[in-house]
């Protein structure tokens, strides 16, 4: 379990409260805003009404005491920059702040966040690979090169096994795990046979994924 200072409780601050509330961790919310702050109330474990480019009050929450801080402001990027500068001065041991573009991306690293996300461009991307081809059921982005795909086992794997398909020496694709209604095998055996309407968890680069399962 990890203590997190969440600022900015926009509609993408909400979500991360909530997912962070599912996976157990303390929250401490701020925002300026009462009516943001009082809605992600059941998701927290505290929250508070500020001004978060107010040096005075950010010390306030005792920002080192926090395993990360997460700058999740959406709609005045000049906040959230003064927010992220004064995180790191303040020492803050990991700052993560929310850009919506390359250019802000680079204003918010040199200005202390330690890493940056982007969840319009993430999910436009993920959106785009998801619904672009019948076969693909997820994706999850590891860097620029590789991923992970959930995909549906192509016609011709039917009724052979994995070691009789070869595919980490084919295809240079490691196979995590096969799902069957729902059930995740991570298990796998070179004797294990592939079933229609079983999915396959595969690892790779993005140009073998393709290559292998026409992406």
């Amino acid at each position: 379990m990890k203590t997190i200072l969440l600022i900015g409780l926009g509609r993408f601050g909400r979500h991360v409260a909530e997912n962070l509330h599912q996976l157990g961790h303390e929250v401490l919310a701020v925002d300026h805003r009462e009516e943001c702050v009082n809605a992600v109330l059941p998701y927290v474990t505290s929250a508070q009404i500020g001004d978060s480019t107010n040096e005075a009050f950010l010390s306030s929450l005792g920002v080192r005491n926090f395993d990360v801080c997460i700058v999740a402001i959406s709609s005045d990027f000049q906040s959230s920059l003064e927010t992220t500068s004064c995180l790191k001065e303040l020492g803050a041991k990991m700052v993560v702040s929310r850009a919506e573009r390359d250019v802000q991306a680079k204003f918010l690293l040199r200005n202390g966040a330690d890493e940056v996300v982007y969840p319009e461009k993430q999910m436009a991307k993920w959106t785009a690979i998801r619904y672009s081809t019948d076969h693909i059921l997820d994706y999850i982005e590891l860097d620029e090169s590789h991923a992970i795909f959930e995909v549906s086992i192509p016609g011709d794997w039917v009724g052979k096994s994995v070691g009789e398909l070869d595919i980490r020496k084919k295809y240079n694709i490691n196979i995590l795990a096969v799902k069957e209604d729902g059930h995740l095998n991570a298990v796998l055996t070179p004797d294990l046979v592939l079933v229609e309407g079983t999915t396959l968890l595969a690892l790779g680069a993005y140009r073998d994924l393709q290559k292998c399962f026409r992406l």
